[in-house]
């Protein structure tokens, strides 16, 4: 800790722990002492820490080679790309190394696929409010918050932001200047907010009017998060490009753009590459992870574990009055309080339970898929703790700074 603050960059805010090792959904500090992980390293340990076919596959894989350059053919991401296609009802998969970096391919596919034919000014690009894509230039150009873009501004050109569920505001700033519209199906940084299936299938249409791509961001709640393969798989309409990342390779950085032929086919060489996406040891790991939720049938734990969690966090939506809406699928829930979330983390954290705030009230939780029955109990058990012991923080607004209800948005889906 003492060489972190005096070598890092300030970027983030951490408490006095130094984790050194990981068994499924618990994490160790240096003392020994123990933690349940109910935030998952931010949805990346979808199997815990330390699997043991994961494991495995990292040994073996290590050994043989962890990097051909992208000049040559290895045996992982080809068998890879076909599971990720089966997976999505899509074609193509190009490797990133991460999820904003899948998201600043996607944006430069549908802008390369919008001049192959050859239409004049057809560069604006859609975003949702509320919306959170990555921390890179193009992908910060596409999140929404201030707090995010202002500092780092001017930002990219051409992008303009739809009232999140407003199918009415969606259809007036469509129209044949749009290359793209961008969409988490649940927003993760956000607060957890789902797409109605009413803005999903308008956007799907005029996606289709005006030849423009629809973008799926599913690096939150792709993969088996919500208890399908994607979330977007909830709604009809297959999206034209989806960007993937977090679980992927298990912990280890990879990142994926998918894509339907039409958009996949505008891509040539030399028009986009990376040195590191898709390495040896990365794609074998993710094949395995992919193997894992399909052999062990991991997708059926998450909706009953979800299904458990949320009836453990509606009934203390009933007994705290500070609690004001439960929201989520699967294992991807967000718990919207009247007051300040941070002194509940922090509670948290004194109960040995992981989990953490956005949207400075809400709480999120992403556990790992592999959660037990008995370890929803022990979060409930000591969640309940914390719930109760906490000293009650300071009220935040019933609404949010731009207006917008979102509980009534919440509820329209």
């Amino acid at each position: 800790m003492r060489l972190a603050g005096r070598y890092l960059m300030n970027t983030y805010r951490r408490p006095p722990f130094v984790f050194v090792r990981g068994r499924g959904c618990y994490i160790y500090d240096h003392r020994g002492r123990k933690c349940l992980d109910f935030l998952g390293g931010l949805a990346v340990n979808a199997l815990g820490y330390s699997h043991p076919r994961l494991t495995r596959v990292i040994r073996r894989e290590s050994a043989r080679a962890v990097h051909f350059s992208n000049l040559f053919h290895h045996p992982y991401q080809g068998p890879l790309a076909r599971k990720l296609a089966e997976w999505s009802g899509l074609d193509r998969v190009f490797l990133t190394n991460s999820g904003t970096e899948a998201v600043e391919g996607a944006l430069k596919l549908a802008r390369l696929a919008a001049h192959k034919r050859g239409t004049e000014g057809k560069n604006r690009i859609l975003a949702l409010e509320n919306s959170f894509h990555g921390r890179t230039f193009g992908a910060l150009s596409i999140t929404h918050p201030m707090k995010y873009r202002e500092p780092f501004a001017p930002l990219l050109p051409g992008v303009e932001f739809v009232r999140f569920n407003d199918v009415a505001d969606l259809e007036a700033k469509f129209d044949d200047s749009v290359c793209a519209i961008v969409i988490e199906a649940i927003q993760g940084e956000g607060g957890i907010f789902p797409i109605s299936t009413g803005f999903w299938s308008r956007a799907r249409e005029l996606a289709d009017h005006y030849g423009a791509a629809l973008i799926a961001d599913e690096i939150q709640a792709g993969l088996g998060r919500t208890g399908r393969p994607f979330a977007y798989q909830r709604h009809t309409g297959l999206p034209d490009i989806v960007v993937v990342a977090k679980p992927l390779a298990g912990g280890l950085p990879l990142g994926a753009i998918l894509a339907r032929e039409a958009f996949a086919e505008t891509f040539s060489p030399g028009l986009h590459g990376s040195t590191f996406g898709g390495g040896p040891l990365a794609c074998a790991v993710a094949l395995e992870f992919l193997s894992v939720i399909e052999d062990e049938n991991l997708l059926e734990n998450v909706r009953e574990r979800g299904s458990q969690l949320r009836s453990e966090l509606t009934h203390f939506a009933n007994e705290f009055d500070f609690i004001r809406e439960v929201r989520g699928e699967g294992l991807m829930f967000g718990i919207e309080l009247t007051v300040e979330g941070k002194p509940y983390v922090d509670g948290a954290l004194r109960e040995g339970l992981i989990i953490n705030c956005t949207h400075e009230c809400v709480l999120r939780l992403l556990p790992p898929f592999i959660v037990t029955e008995r370890q929803v109990h022990e979060f409930a058990r000591r969640f309940h703790k914390v719930l109760s012991k906490t000293k009650r923080p300071g009220s935040v607004p019933a609404e949010p700074a731009d207006g917008r209800n979102r509980t009534a948005l919440a509820a329209s889906r």
